[in-house]
């Protein structure tokens, strides 16, 4: 049996965003480059890629979703995370 991303992803540590990771915006919200894997991702909305940007000010991933995401979207921004941490986006301290 295999970890899904939220399985692997640990939403009530710190995460932040990379330190080879730049992000470009983008009108449909942004372009994520990782300098060390070449990977390219797309961030398809401005609300993720403003969660991504500032889960460094927050103690934990679910804190950062829950000041920043409305409620009833908080399930899908935490699978959004989760595939990020899978993709060596994020990092931790």
């Amino acid at each position: 049996m295999s970890l899904t991303s939220v399985d692997a992803f640990d939403a009530s540590q710190y995460w932040q965003l990379n330190s080879q990771v730049s992000l470009r915006d983008e009108t449909f919200g942004a372009l994520a480059y990782h300098h060390g894997t070449r990977r390219l991702v797309f961030l398809k909305s401005r609300e993720l890629v403003e969660l991504v940007r500032r889960l460094g000010d927050f103690a934990s991933a679910e804190e950062a979703i829950t000041s920043l995401v409305v409620p009833d979207q908080r399930t899908r921004y935490t699978a959004a995370l989760a595939s990020l941490y899978l993709s060596e986006l994020l990092g931790g301290r």
